[in-house]
């Protein structure tokens, strides 16, 4: 047996989620430029959970579903105040309160196809009153309860900003969610299946998930790639700081990826998005930093920017606190990191591959006082 680093190349396993072919996502089946366009947020957690489009009446459905299921048990808000604020990642936050949310649902532990559904509809509800509770506890504000009249993007701003969201703003963090919605085998979906095909519940899946996009390697890249945005803060200062990061060959954040070749299909429309919201906030510097630094290192190192870098710059605008964006992500990844788990449960087997040992070999024990 031979290893593969990193797993690059090798195929884990089957899904009819969705897919990554010739530098083209889909969702099961759909171009995500199509869905990015066109469709709501909530119309993609349907087609991801059942493999199609709602119809209306269904949409209607999924929508009362979530809002009934916005708001989260007083215990967690009283959980976060104990909190050492001052020192906790917002996305260590969120991991410990889904599992702590786990504790107060009853069928956390019922494996039946229906009871999973409807922790899938309570996970995907409860996710952004997790996130915008805690951004505000931290801030010595009170939490915003939901306003079911708004859709999932809009009433995520509305909860942290305590205004409802303009509509370029609900158009491009419904964006943002859709393009962040799934991603085939990821390592946050890949951590998720695997822990679930040992059978364990959904919260300890998506409590896995979390972990694993915590990392700067995979969600934690467009909070750095905003962090570098702040240190050049102008378009003079982007040659000198990205020359340098290339002499010493420094890896720049939000740029290349493990699938794509040609380029991040989802970059294009987030973009779009920064350009637009840059210049309402009266902030283009931000966009035209990013696009600089885009010219250079395309130019450079033949790398194009995925998702997380201009994801950056929509975020910020929206007023946004930094170490918020990995957060966010997981608020949209959880619609995926469900259609997954649910897909494993359907046709589950442990997954246990195996190691190459490189190790020593033939040793014998030496008794400890001759040692």
């Amino acid at each position: 047996m031979t290893a593969t680093r990193g797993l690059e190349g090798v195929v884990a396993a089957t899904t009819s989620v969705s897919s990554i072919i010739d530098d083209t996502l889909t969702y099961v089946g759909y171009n995500i430029d199509d869905l990015a366009e066109n469709a709501s947020f909530e119309e993609v957690i349907y087609l991801l959970w059942h493999r199609r489009l709602p119809t209306k009446a269904e949409l209607v459905e999924l929508k009362n579903q979530l809002s009934e299921n916005y708001e989260i048990p007083q215990e967690i808000i009283d959980h976060f105040k104990m909190y050492p604020i001052d020192k906790v990642h917002p996305m260590a936050a969120l991991r410990t309160a889904v599992s702590f949310l786990g504790l107060y649902d009853e069928e956390a532990d019922d494996m039946s196809d229906e009871a999973n559904y409807r922790k899938a509809i309570r996970l995907q509800a409860k996710m952004p009153a997790l996130v915008t509770t805690f951004a505000r506890i931290r801030k010595g504000l009170e939490p915003i309860a939901p306003n079911k009249n708004l859709s999932f993007a809009a009433n995520f701003l509305y909860m942290l900003n305590g205004k409802e969201p303009e509509s370029i703003e609900e158009e491009a963090f419904n964006k943002a969610l859709i393009l962040h919605a799934d991603h085939e085998l990821n390592a946050s979906t890949f951590t998720a299946r695997v822990c679930v095909a040992t059978l364990s519940d959904i919260y300890s899946g998506i409590t896995s998930a979390i972990g694993a996009l915590k990392g700067p390697l995979h969600g934690g890249a467009n909070e750095q790639v905003m962090k570098m945005l702040t240190e050049i803060d102008s378009v003079e200062n982007v040659e000198p700081y990205i020359r340098k990061k290339l002499d010493n060959k420094e890896k720049i954040m939000g740029f290349g990826h493990r699938v794509y070749r040609k380029g991040d299909p989802r970059a294009k429309h987030l973009k779009e998005m920064s350009r637009k919201l840059t210049a309402l906030r009266g902030e283009p510097k931000w966009f035209e930093i990013s696009t600089r630094i885009e010219e250079i290192v395309t130019s450079e190192k033949g790398l194009p920017p995925n998702v997380d870098f201009y994801s950056a710059s929509v975020y910020h605008s929206l007023g946004i606190d930094h170490d918020l964006f990995t957060p966010i992500f997981a608020v949209s990844r959880v619609s995926g990191w469900l259609a997954h788990i649910l897909e494993q449960y359907e046709n589950n087997r442990l997954i246990r591959p195996r190691a190459e040992y490189v190790g020593p070999s033939k040793q014998v024990y030496v008794p400890l006082e001759d040692r």
